[in-house]
């Protein structure tokens, strides 16, 4: 019996909304199934994977039969896409699970709290911090003092670099000196030498560090020992998960930090539109997923499992509806 903990939506929220979803219907028809409606995506930058998970969302939407049309919005990730799901700029958004607890707690870079909802938990994604094989730096403490690409600004790859490298105890004097780049620019900074680690949080394997792996031997530091702390911190939405022997053609498995992946919606997106959109995900999952191995997890009691965000309504009604 899955539960959603989502208050139903009132004619009075939807007002103060500054029409959100609503501004989404849009009056195009698709032969004889009636309106479609329109949903803006925030994904990430574009080359990314949020982004790669979006576009693939938009063409699957489009190509199913569905009343929907899907529209991609190249973003800064996390922060960014909940800020606009938040502004109504959006009606969809990938986020990282902790940066999403954040909105809902109202905490950190979110000063009060955001009425953000769940479709689905998607993937694990992994936080890799990546040193030159040839290096000096074998261990997270070493990097004090040095430069970092440590995060876009606005991405939940920043918010995870911060968190980490405080529970490291890099700060103050030990601080890092961070440098707030986006996925691609951080390997390129790493292959020219400009930085002497990234900071990085997705799927394995990333395509970006597999293709950087080939031109440059890397070195995976182990951060597993960091989880306990994170979570006492910020509670279970970090766990240990481990990055496997053969990728980026490592010899050894390394052990590393967990964060969820979650599929968000604005709480006044139909339920109907949700429920269409849900059905591609999970037709479409291999598809959604072709570019993550480990941490792959979409299937329904990975998905509802969303912490202290909450299902829409609709997620709720279309778990129960399909898987009981």
């Amino acid at each position: 019996m899955i539960r959603a903990d989502t208050p139903t939506t009132t004619r009075r929220s939807l007002l103060a909304a500054g029409g959100g979803a609503l501004a989404a219907l849009v009056t195009a028809c698709r032969g004889q199934s009636g309106p479609v409606t329109r949903l803006r995506i925030a994904t990430g930058a574009v080359g990314g994977p949020y982004n790669a998970f979006g576009q693939a969302l938009a063409q699957a939407a489009g190509t199913g039969g569905q009343r929907l049309e899907v529209v991609p919005l190249a973003t800064a990730a996390s922060v960014d896409n909940l800020r606009k799901l938040d502004a109504g700029s959006a009606e969809l958004a990938l986020t990282m699970a902790d940066a999403a607890e954040d909105a809902v707690l109202g905490r950190e870079m979110f000063p009060r709290p955001v009425a953000v909802t769940a479709l689905a938990r998607v993937y694990v994604n992994y936080t890799h911090v990546v040193v030159p094989a040839r290096g000096p730096v074998r261990t997270l403490a070493q990097l004090a003092g040095r430069p970092v690409a440590a995060g876009a600004s606005g991405s939940g790859a920043q918010v995870v670099a911060e968190r980490l490298l405080r529970a490291a105890g890099l700060t103050g004097a030990r601080a890092v000196r961070a440098r707030q780049l986006e996925a691609a620019e951080s390997a390129a900074a790493l292959r020219d030498g400009e930085v002497d680690a990234l900071i990085w949080s997705g799927g394995v394997p990333t395509p970006l560090l597999a293709d950087l792996a080939r031109e440059l031997p890397l070195r995976f530091l182990a951060l597993d020992g960091h989880v306990a702390g994170l979570r006492a911190v910020y509670g279970p939405v970090y766990c240990a998960v481990t990055i496997p022997a053969g990728a980026y053609g490592l010899r050894e498995p390394v052990g590393t930090i967990g964060v969820s992946n979650y599929l968000t919606a604005r709480a006044d997106v139909p339920d109907h539109a949700v429920r269409e959109l849900l059905a591609v995900v999970f037709d479409r999952r291999r598809v959604l997923l072709a570019e993550v191995t480990a941490g792959a997890r979409l299937e329904p009691r990975f998905a509802i499992s969303t912490g202290s965000v909450p299902l829409h309504p609709g997620a709720a009604a279309y778990y129960r509806s399909v898987f009981g």
